[in-house]
């Protein structure tokens, strides 16, 4: 199962988001920095209306949803990767996992400190940024002088290797994580192998406050808020390539004690037309290159995970390695296609439904069933 980071500077909200997210109490979240020390870990259903749609089509007895893993990882600060603040030990965590969910503090509020005294989220995101790329720059200065006499002799995996490293490191020095350098399908091959922290993939969970979630819901600029997420958003997507998401940690922590229809109704009294936990493990399992499709009937409503352009026959080993090694065909139908048509007796009749082989790329969406022979 691929994992997701939750990362960021001491008393941004990165504990209580984790909270909200895996709907526990595993994190502490308390006014001091570092009050978390080891990794939290929780697995996280991918919400997915679609879901029920097919159960209530299909009468299935059951639904099983697709998961992720989140990872609470304790607060970075300046110095990190020369060892401040157990930065060394944070750092290996995040090197561990698959992306990073990257908690920037956007809300004031004196009660709760923060490090550096005031708050000022492109700061706060260049400070982590550049302990990411520090890490890097050293660890890729250490690769390049253990190759290097494989490259004078000659060996063509560390000529390559080399040539990307070179490239990385003028790219770092600049400031600029590794994730946004432009690498052939070869060198971003190579790049996986060298485990770079800034190599991640990465999203922005801007933390407000719950006033200021209920002024944004309702278009107001009554707060400070507004301008801390445009300077955010305009900051990630110019230098980073990436996106942010709005979230209220508190409110969701609040509502992860509550049933669905009684969040629902929480969310209805103050303004707000829905939960950003869903946006954002919806954000984050996109961002982890996943993609999803279902089977469906009786016995269940089931998502299967997939990687972006994996075929049928890679699609069917997700469900059992049988299913792939005896790999036949696939009989699928995207899931708007069915909703429009209204069951699969009706798709049959149309004749939408498709028999697919071993080359065809599954598309998120698709309900599919498979046929083999073992």
């Amino acid at each position: 199962m691929l994992s997701a980071g939750v990362v960021g500077l001491p008393n941004v909200g990165k504990s209580t988001l984790f909270n909200a997210v895996t709907r526990t109490r595993k994190a502490d979240a308390a006014n001091y920095p570092f009050c978390t020390i080891e990794p939290n870990q929780g697995v996280v259903l991918v919400p997915d209306d679609r879901l029920a749609v097919l159960a209530k089509m299909s009468k299935s007895q059951k639904i099983v949803p697709a998961a992720i893993e989140f990872v609470d990882i304790a607060g970075l600060v300046r110095g990190a990767s020369q060892g401040e603040g157990l930065g060394n030990q944070f750092l290996s965590h995040i090197r561990e996992v698959d992306a990073i969910v990257q908690v920037v503090r956007c809300f004031e509020d004196v009660d709760v400190h923060h490090v550096s005294g005031s708050i000022d989220p492109v700061r706060d995101i260049e400070v982590i940024n550049t302990e990411l790329i520090l890490a890097d720059l050293a660890a890729l200065t250490k690769r390049l002088e253990r190759i290097q006499k494989m490259v004078r002799s000659g060996e063509k995996q560390a000529k390559s290797e080399a040539g990307l490293i070179e490239r990385l490191l003028v790219h770092l020095n600049d400031g600029k994580p590794a994730v946004t350098l432009n690498m052939t399908p070869e060198e971003k091959g190579l790049l996986r192998s060298f485990f770079l922290l800034s190599a991640k993939p990465t999203i922005f969970a801007c933390n407000v406050a719950e006033n200021d979630l209920v002024a944004l819901a309702g278009g107001r600029e009554d707060s400070l808020a507004p301008g801390h997420l445009r300077a955010v958003q305009h900051y990630v997507e110019l230098h980073l390539a990436t996106e942010a998401v709005t979230i209220s940690a508190q409110i969701e922590s609040e509502l992860a004690d509550l049933t669905q229809d009684e969040a629902t109704e929480y969310l209805a009294g103050i303004g707000v037309k829905e939960s950003g936990v869903g946006k954002l493990i919806t954000a984050v399992y996109h961002l982890l290159g996943l993609r999803t499709y279902f089977t469906t009937g009786e016995k269940e409503t089931r998502a299967w995970t997939i990687h972006a352009g994996d075929k049928a026959p890679a699609a069917a080993g997700v469900v059992h390695s049988d299913f792939e090694r005896g790999f036949i065909a696939a009989e699928t139908l995207h899931y708007n296609e069915l909703v429009h048509l209204g069951s699969f007796a009706r798709a049959r009749e149309a004749g939408k439904l498709r028999i697919e082989g071993k080359e065809y790329v599954v598309k998120d969406g698709d309900v599919v069933e498979f046929r083999f022979n073992v």
